[in-house]
């Protein structure tokens, strides 16, 4: 658009998260070591920074020490409690076995890691991003990519701000804004908007195994303090999925009488009438589980996707005028649950590669070398011996393939090598539904509104928001696929695999099931990308809504 304003910097990072931020920090301490000027922009579509991120968390620390040495005695530092004591159960209907410690591969252990709220470590890293300079924009989305006439990245456009249902301009109007740069830095998380379009443009999947995902729900709780043993990690996997459905759980006992309780679920699961939010409530009813939270108090809510296909799965990182980081690369460590310290190098890593381009007089290239230089990395070098664990788990089942990846893991330990080489990923995850017709349908229990919830009141703890009369930004390719396509062969999965209660399939008649009319309560969107990933017939995409809008997390 040619009213939009147009401001030029040396670096634009899209997301306040703590990739993009280290990415931030590290350029402008580049700069201060060489006495050099250099500009940083951050644009975050939270209404302010660690709004949108939400994470288990338990933290390994790496990350952070690498690009903040003196972190630990900062008296305002994100993070205090370490592990203390690490569990892992298999769960059954009814009860647990509690898998020896001896027996888990050493990378899996979570002493001298910390519990703590991931969005917490992202505004401490903003504090610091700022003081050294870096200009950061809450409550601006990043819509659009910018390229130059030879189709370099040439940075992003904000979007604009007070358009109506009906697309036509309000009187609150305000053109986005035009953020130009030599390198364009997208830090965006799983299954970002802008990534998207980038992968597809510059074929950067090309030779990679395809991307795999996972979504994980989480709540914060205030439990009694009998109930509290500060610097507990527990992880189990099992019940109530079946043995065929990938996925576990995680409960962090950190800070004063807080707990964080999740559940991962991999999107890969084949029965369309599954429920990852009805699962997790279930999870909670366990009796190794519900004695936590007895006289509790549930404060907060979220849900995200998290990339899960890990070394084989990661695309080409640099293109021309930019780089991806962090999650949007897809640097998650999926058995350790971790992604947050890779986020981190991977952010210092991306600043390194551009920094060393703006040295050197470019811009608006590929920064080949940072390409070329993660898998020797870090990064890499985490990654690479837990790449086979998703793919067997995927392919053996629960059972079979925790046994198969964590004798897998052991190997890389002892002997530096696996069995299996790399596997592939056999599909993506929306064709992985079997029809109505070829599965047993899942009946899930009424919430009891003291241990088990529903979406309404969930998506009430987010503290989500959006101004109603703006486009709605779940986009849909052809509107008739969910009542003519979806609804007869899968029972319209939408309305189940989304978290927030965003898809509803409404009838005339309830009773007879006629005259049926699917809507998209998009006020009730937490940003999770589920419907992205998911819908079967790939006739859903997440679009930004107006900046500002989506949960507000708390802590989390």
């Amino acid at each position: 658009m040619s009213d939009r304003e147009a401001m030029d910097f040396d670096v634009v990072i899209v997301g306040a998260g703590v990739a993009g931020l280290a990415a931030a920090i590290r350029l402008k301490q580049r700069a201060n070591e060489e006495g050099r000027t250099i500009s940083v922009v951050v644009v975050e579509k939270g209404s302010e920074v660690g709004a949108h991120v939400l994470s288990g968390a338990v933290i390994d620390p790496s990350g952070l020490d690498a690009l903040l040495p003196d972190w630990r005695a900062d008296s305002e530092r994100p993070l205090t409690t370490e592990v203390t004591e690490d569990r892992f159960y298999l769960l059954g209907p009814a009860g647990s076995f509690r898998l020896p410690n001896l027996l888990m591969p050493p990378l899996m252990g979570n002493h001298g890691n910390f519990i703590g709220s991931l969005g917490n470590v992202a505004r401490y890293l903003a504090a610091q991003a700022e003081a050294l300079g870096v200009e950061i924009y809450p409550g601006f989305a990043a819509t659009e990519v910018l390229f130059t006439s030879d189709g370099a990245v040439a940075g992003i456009a904000t979007g604009d701000m007070g358009i109506g249902r009906d697309g036509q301009p309000k009187s609150d109007f305000t053109a986005g804004m035009e953020l130009r740069a030599g390198y364009t830095i997208f830090a965006e998380g799983a299954r970002g908007s802008l990534t998207k379009q980038l992968l597809d443009r510059f074929n950067l999947t090309e030779g990679r195994s395809v991307q795999k995902f996972g979504i994980g729900i989480k709540e914060l709780w205030q439990v009694k303090p009998e109930k509290f043993r500060k610097g507990l990690v527990q992880h189990s996997f099992g019940w109530p999925l079946d043995m065929q459905t990938g996925g576990g759980s995680f409960l962090y006992h950190f800070d004063d009488n807080l707990v964080t309780v999740g559940f991962v679920l991999h999107l890969d699961y084949k029965n369309p009438t599954l429920s990852p939010f009805d699962e997790f409530q279930r999870f909670k009813t366990h009796p190794l589980i519900r004695k936590t939270f007895e006289d509790g108090r549930r404060i907060a809510y979220g849900a995200r996707a998290l990339t899960e296909g890990g070394y084989q799965s990661v695309p080409k990182l640099a293109f021309p005028g930019g780089v991806l980081t962090g999650c949007a690369a897809g640097f998650m460590n999926v058995p350790r649950i971790k992604g947050s310290h890779n986020a981190i190098h991977s952010g210092i890593g991306a600043a390194d590669a551009v920094f060393d381009g703006l040295s050197e007089g470019r811009s608006n290239d590929t920064l080949d070398r940072y390409e070329s230089g993660w898998r020797g990395s870090v990064v890499g070098r985490d990654l690479k011996p837990v790449r086979n664990v998703k793919p067997l788990w995927s392919r053996f089942g629960t059972l079979a393939g925790a046994a198969l990846g964590g004798i897998d893991m052991w190997l890389h330990t002892l002997f530096g090598a696996s069995l299996f080489g790399t596997l592939r990923h056999d599909k993506a995850d929306f064709e992985s539904l079997k029809p109505l017709s070829g599965v047993k349908p899942i009946r899930y229990p009424k919430p009891d509104g003291v241990l088990t919830f529903d979406r309404p009141s969930s998506v009430f703890l987010s503290n989500t928001n959006h101004i109603e009369e703006q486009p709605i930004h779940l986009r849909l390719a052809d509107p008739e696929i969910p009542l003519k396509h979806n609804l007869p062969l899968y029972g319209e999965p939408a309305r189940l695999y989304c978290p927030a209660g965003v898809y509803e399939v409404v009838y005339g008649d309830e009773q007879a099931k006629t005259d049926p009319r699917f809507v998209i309560n998009a006020q009730n969107c937490v940003h999770c990308k589920t419907c992205d990933i998911k819908d079967p017939s790939q006739n859903i995409t997440w679009v930004p809504p107006e900046g500002g809008g989506g949960p507000n997390y708390p802590n989390m």
